[in-house]
C-alpha cells in the first residue's frame, strides 16, 4: 500500500496566509519541509481522506487524478477538512468527469454541508452514513469509524483502514481518544499509526493532541500490543501557533521511533 501524505498542516497552513510570528517568517525563510497545507491522505491511488480546500493544488502538485478517488472518507464538518463548495465542482455542467461514482462516507453534518454546496445538481456522488464502531466494506477497503475526541457538536470520526493485507489507524483530528475508541483498539494490530500532533507543548490534550499525548499514545501501544513488528507511527496536522518548525518535530519525535510527516511524503507499507 502506498500511503502519500498530501497535506500536513492545521487549519491555517503553514506558513499561515497573513501570520507576522517567528514560526511562520521561519518558514517562508527556509521552505522545504516547513510549507505545510491542509491535511489529506491518500491510500494508493483510490481512497482519500478528506477533501481540504487545498485539494485542487494537491492535485496539480502531486499529478492527481481526482477521478482515480473510488472511497472519500471524511472525519468531520471543519473547513481544513470539508471544503465542500469545491465538491460541487464534479457536479454536470462543472466538469466532464464521466459516469464513475465516487462513494463518499461520513457523518451527518458533513453530509448536509456537501448537500448543501451540490444544491440540486446532477452529481455521481454516493453518500454512506457511517455509525462508529461499525465495519463497512468500501469499494477498495475495509473501514471502521471509530470516535474521536474533537469537536463536542458533532460527531467526529477516526477510521481503522484495512486495505491490500495492511491496516493503517487513521487518528486525526482527536484529542485523547474516547474511551469506546481505547477499548476497541485494545486487540486490533496496525501496520501504520498516523496521529495528530496540533498544540505541541501547550499542556492541554482535548480536541487536539499535545507532545505528550503522543508519546503516552504510543507507550500504550507498546505495551498492549497494538503495533505489529515493524510498524510504524507519523505524526501530522501541525498548527505554526505550536511555535515548532520540522527541524525541531524531528528532534522531539525521532528520539521515541516517531517519524513526522511533511507534505508530499510516501510511506510504502
Amino acid at each position: 500500500m502506498k500511503v502519500h501524505f498530501l497535506g500536513t498542516a492545521a487549519y491555517e497552513g503553514i506558513p499561515s496566509l497573513f501570520c507576522q510570528c517567528l514560526t511562520c517568517k521561519q518558514a517562508r525563510e527556509r521552505g522545504g519541509k516547513n510549507i505545510r497545507s491542509r491535511t489529506s491522505v491518500m491510500f494508493d491511488d483510490d481512497l482519500k481522506v478528506d477533501f481540504p480546500p487545498d485539494t485542487l493544488m494537491h492535485s496539480l502538485q502531486y499529478g492527481i487524478d481526482m477521478n482515480s478517488v473510488k472511497d472519500l472518507l471524511i472525519t468531520h464538518s471543519h473547513s481544513d477538512h470539508l471544503y465542500a463548495e469545491d465538491m460541487a465542482i464534479r457536479a454536470k455542467g462543472y466538469a466532464q468527469s464521466g459516469e464513475e461514482t465516487m462513494h463518499v462516507y461520513g457523518h451527518d453534518l458533513p453530509f448536509r454541508l456537501i448537500f448543501q454546496a451540490l444544491n440540486g445538481l446532477k452529481h455521481n456522488y454516493h453518500f454512506h452514513r457511517v455509525i462508529p464502531f461499525q465495519p463497512v466494506e468500501t469499494q477498495t477497503a475495509t473501514i471502521v469509524p471509530l470516535l474521536a475526541d474533537h469537536d463536542p457538536l458533532e460527531t467526529c470520526l477516526l477510521y481503522s483502514i484495512e486495505k491490500n493485507g495492511k491496516t493503517v489507524l487513521y487518528g486525526n483530528d482527536s484529542g485523547w481518544f474516547p474511551d469506546e475508541t481505547w477499548a476497541w483498539l485494545k486487540d486490533k494490530q496496525f501496520d501504520l499509526v498516523i496521529l495528530e500532533c496540533t498544540t505541541g507543548r501547550v499542556g492541554h490534550r482535548n480536541n487536539h493532541m499535545n507532545v505528550d499525548a503522543v508519546l503516552e499514545t504510543k507507550t500504550w501501544m507498546d505495551e498492549v500490543g497494538v503495533l505489529k513488528p515493524g510498524a510504524q507511527i507519523y505524526v501530522t496536522h501541525f498548527s505554526h501557533n505550536a511555535g515548532l518548525l520540522h527541524e525541531d518535530l524531528v528532534d522531539i519525535f525521532q528520539p521515541h521511533g516517531i517519524e513526522v510527516a511533511y507534505d508530499g511524503l510516501i510511506v510504502e507499507l
